[in-house]
């Protein structure tokens, strides 16, 4: 066992942190495998013991203080990329068969048939004419 460096065991400890990391997905535990690695690296330099519980306590807090906040950042805004329905929405389309305020038209709308009604009741759209989704109700597009 004494023959074993100091370096040796600080990594093992990062491995042993990273298990979890796995498991749980809780990042904490990597930041806190980067400062056993840390140490690891100071232990493997000279550096003495409380050298490396120092390097060990300064890189993991400055981790989880600086990395933390910012991944919860990026985990509560919302992506910009719109998907689904959503994604129809401010789109053009091409009017088949006449769309007004009854929804019994029908557009093409990103290469397939939708049925279609005016947003505004009083307005009709005739056929080749283009037209924008301004909203989505189940399977049928509001447009103007």
């Amino acid at each position: 066992m004494n023959d074993i460096g100091a370096w040796v065991w600080w990594l093992v400890g990062a491995a042993a942190l990273g298990i979890p990391l796995v498991v749980t997905a809780m990042p904490e535990f990597g930041m806190l495998a980067a400062g056993a690695g840390a140490a690891a690296a100071t232990a493997g330099l000279g550096g003495d013991v409380v050298v490396q519980v120092l390097v060990f306590v300064a890189v993991s807090v400055a981790l989880i203080a600086v990395v933390r906040p910012i991944a919860n950042r990026h985990r509560s805004t919302r992506p910009q990329l719109a998907t689904g329905v959503d994604a129809l929405k401010g789109k053009q389309a091409v009017v088949l068969e006449r769309v007004d305020g009854s929804g019994s038209g029908r557009i093409k709308l990103a290469g397939e048939v939708w049925s279609a009604r005016a947003l505004d009741t009083d307005r009709a759209y005739e056929p080749g004419q283009e037209v924008d989704v301004v909203e989505i109700e189940g399977a049928t597009a509001i447009v103007i």
